[in-house]
């Protein structure tokens, strides 16, 4: 780090950008001088002319200084009108030159370039020689800011690039782990040791990810790389240019949502894998299940499923044997691919109800959730609001409405006493929250799956009655995680996770009764595995042995409570 005030000038002046900044301040001072100059000049003419002194010219120069700069020592002054005059004219020149002029100049074109110049040369350039197996991420946003906190919290080393040096001084001072460089040159990627890294990903526009890609590719041939698609026809291109991995990001949240909805017969819909256990949610609406406790239900003791966590009221609630199953719940449950199927046969003779989901917003996740909904069988009414965007989803969905959600006559129109649910998909989230509060109240029997844009607004529309709500980011989040710990995708819904960890010594040789997780950190022990034997169902009295892996259920916040609380390695 330059660390000398007279060798930092030195490389700062090396600087084509700062050497044109500092040019109107140099521009300026060569006619601040001619000016004076000329005052002196004048001063010369006057003191002879009028006042009958004589003075040298660096008394006429003292002179011009010192008015100008409204010091006024008094010791050369004029004694006729017409030189007070000059004095006055002189005084003010300099009040506005000097004074106003003069700083002003001086801090856009020296000062606050000097600042910027010497905040670029503090951005880190490399990193250092042993950093492995991290992950190195290009572009920032939300999605990569959670996806940092959640590498942080599993241990995994990360590299953001940041081609603006400034902003990468300034992560770097924020405690980042960043480095500055171009993102299509080859050198930046060599620099961040790409070749070593675990993944890398490619978070920008389409063309940018593409040339990520290729550039990556020429540094390290091996390195498992995602990027984020914003388009279908991009993710062809991308696989091409070497691409591990291409997350339709949209078209996968759409058919996430559209995985929540619950329409025609009663059925599982698989969320995720854990080893060879299948994790899993059903609907209770319509099924004899309704009204019962979990003790009733007998589903771990009938098909050896276990029930690990209960939707309710937009809240995955902890099982107790005495919780009763609500008409409007839906219980995940893990077991064997065997058990589910079993599970679906006694749930099938049940319909949830075989009306028409639906979807309001006809963007790429709506027309992505109608499309997976329609090969599940499932009819659909599509509300937009743009009639020539409405006008192009005809062959999307069963039927399209063109017009304002928010009026009930087109919602009723479009079914909404008697649909089974409705999935809101605009980018706006107040409309989401205002659509969730108003179809809420017109039926209190839906089941309502929203999309949400920002992460803040999640709790205002759970409040607004939507039983389950899925973000971009959360889905991009888990997605890359899951890729980066070699572990499938299990999402479970925002703000919960599943974690799964090696038993801390702390744990060892105890019981899951005496380790007490649950009651310490909120978290739901759903499987353990020893010795590659995986118990779905461990009880109370199961002992932690050393080696073996606790899989758990909670909220992200418990997550990191575990951690903290038992050392989690």
């Amino acid at each position: 780090m330059i660390k000398t005030l007279g060798a930092q000038l030195t490389v700062l002046l090396q600087e084509g950008e700062t050497r044109k900044d500092m040019a109107p301040f140099l521009k300026f001072l060569v006619f601040l001088f001619l000016v004076m100059l000329a005052y002196s000049g004048i001063f010369q003419f006057l003191m002879r002319t009028v006042e009958g002194q004589s003075h040298s010219w660096i008394s006429s120069f003292y002179w011009v200084l010192v008015t100008m700069s409204t010091l006024g020592f008094g010791d050369i002054v004029f004694h006729t009108d017409l030189g007070r005059a000059f004095s006055i004219f002189v005084l003010f020149s300099g009040v506005v030159l000097l004074l106003i002029v003069l700083p002003y100049i001086f801090l856009n074109n020296v000062a606050i370039p000097w600042l910027q110049a010497s905040l670029r040369l503090q951005a880190p350039r490399e990193v250092k020689d042993d950093m492995k197996d991290h992950v190195v991420i290009t572009g920032d946003d939300s999605l990569v800011q959670g996806l940092i906190r959640r590498l942080e919290g599993f241990g995994i080393q990360y590299l953001l690039i940041e081609p603006d040096t400034e902003r990468a001084a300034r992560l770097a001072a924020q405690g980042r782990s960043v480095i500055t460089g171009e993102l299509d040159s080859r050198d930046t990627y060599k620099r961040a040791h790409v070749e070593r890294a675990c993944l890398v990903v490619a978070n920008l526009d389409d063309v940018t990810n593409t040339n990520i890609i290729l550039t990556v590719r020429d540094v390290g041939d091996a390195v498992p790389i995602v990027a984020i698609s914003s388009s279908e026809d991009a993710v062809d291109v991308m696989e091409l240019a070497g691409a591990t991995h291409v997350i339709p990001l949209r078209r996968q949240l759409g058919e996430q949502l559209a995985g929540r909805l619950n329409a025609g017969h009663a059925e599982t819909h698989e969320i995720g894998r854990i080893r060879d256990l299948v994790v899993a949610e059903f609907p209770v609406h319509n099924t004899p299940l309704a009204g019962k406790t979990v003790r009733e239900s007998r589903l771990r003791e009938l098909l050896g499923i276990s029930m690990v966590g209960i939707w309710e009221n937009a809240e995955l609630c902890p099982v107790q044997p005495n919780h009763r199953l609500s008409d409007q719940c839906v219980p995940v449950v893990v077991g064997t691919e065997a058990q589910m199927q079993e599970l679906n046969e006694l749930l099938y003779i049940y319909d949830t109800n075989w009306s028409p989901v639906i979807v309001i917003g006809g963007g790429k996740v709506g027309r992505s959730a109608t499309r997976a909904l329609r090969r599940r069988g499932v009819a659909v009414h599509l509300i937009e609001k743009s009639p020539q965007l409405a006008e192009r989803l005809h062959d999307v969905a069963d039927k399209v409405f063109a017009g304002d959600a928010a009026n009930r006559e087109l919602l009723e129109d479009a079914g909404l006493m008697d649909a089974p649910a409705v999935l809101l998909t605009t980018n706006d989230d107040a409309t989401n929250v205002y659509l969730a509060v108003y179809c809420r109240r017109l039926n209190p029997e839906l089941r309502i799956v929203s999309r949400v844009t920002r992460a803040r607004n999640i709790a205002s529309i759970q409040r607004a009655g939507a039983d389950l709500v899925l973000s971009y980011d959360s889905l991009g989040i888990e997605t890359i995680t899951s890729i980066a710990r070699k572990r499938p995708l299990v999402l479970l819904g925002e703000g919960v996770e599943l974690l799964e960890v090696k038993t801390p010594r702390s744990l060892e040789g105890l019981t899951l009764k005496d380790s007490e997780i649950g009651a310490r950190t909120g978290l739901n022990v759903v499987a353990v595995e020893s010795d590659g034997e995986l118990n779905q169902s461990p009880g109370a009295l199961h002992v932690l042995t050393p080696g073996s892996r606790l899989i758990m259920v909670g909220g992200t916040e418990a997550g990191e409570v575990f951690r903290k609380e038992f050392g989690e390695r």
